[in-house]
């Protein structure tokens, strides 16, 4: 307990699976924690989750893939809580679909949520971080964003991008003591995966395929981003963390 007392935490794509289960871990060690999805009745569930079990959070509507939406939510988060310590760019959407088969909508959306998204999160963060002497930013990524995968060519494109737009980010403003970190999630279950984890065949071959041999939970990851957003981890930056099982290590 006590890991990130005093610390304000945005967390992006909070209202369920791997931000929700951030969200609440984080207000357990103590941070002030300011959730944000589409999802306004989740968003409302956990906010009342972490209340009620005498943490302390806020909670708002955030389209991550638009600017202004990113100005609001900043703006109303230091109006509450004075500062932002902690940027956590979660949210995220994935497609299963093969280059050719993929419209330029479907590509631009993936994009604007995965890759702009993060984008804008830390161009309105970093300055607030450069006046209150430092902080830490943790963008979500996949192991997709290490490896090549089938049939998923714009998910994929949007984490490799965002594996490294961390690490430029993280040489840029290390003089400015904000370290930037990526997490590379493997096969986690979460709502966004639930589909296709009911296929049982599709299921094995990931537990197969993993040496430690299940698939992750939504805490696996967000002990793995606890630590970065921790002053334990405060001489890592500019690093990518794999939580998959050993899957990349094949």
């Amino acid at each position: 307990m006590g890991r990130l007392d005093q610390k304000v935490a945005i967390i992006t794509g909070a209202g369920g699976g791997q931000g929700k289960a951030e969200a609440l871990l984080f207000a357990q060690e103590g941070a002030k924690v300011i959730v944000t999805d589409v999802q306004e009745v989740k968003v409302k569930e956990v906010v009342d989750e972490i209340n009620a079990n005498g943490g302390d959070a806020i909670g708002f509507f955030h389209d991550v893939s638009l600017e202004d939406n990113w100005i609001q939510v900043v703006k109303d988060g230091v109006e509450k809580y004075g500062k932002i310590d902690i940027l956590v760019n979660n949210a995220g959407i994935a497609t299963e679909t093969k280059l050719i088969d993929s419209t330029i909508e479907e590509w631009n959306k993936v994009l604007a949520i995965n890759l702009t998204g993060t984008f804008l999160g830390m161009k309105h963060v970093i300055p607030l971080m450069i006046e209150n002497g430092g902080g830490s930013i943790i963008n979500i990524s996949s192991i997709a964003g290490l490896t090549g995968g089938s049939g998923a060519s714009s998910y994929t494109a949007s984490k490799g991008a965002v594996r490294l737009l961390t690490k430029a980010t993280a040489i840029d403003y290390a003089k400015q003591n904000i370290r930037v970190n990526s997490v590379h999630p493997g096969y986690i279950e979460t709502p966004m995966t639930e589909e296709m984890f009911k296929d049982e065949q599709m299921t094995s071959w990931f537990r197969a395929n993993t040496p430690l041999p299940r698939l992750g939970k939504p805490l696996d990851i967000a002990y793995g981003v606890l630590y970065l957003a921790s002053d334990e981890s405060n001489f890592v930056t500019g690093i990518e963390l794999p939580i998959e099982g050993g899957y990349s290590a094949q």
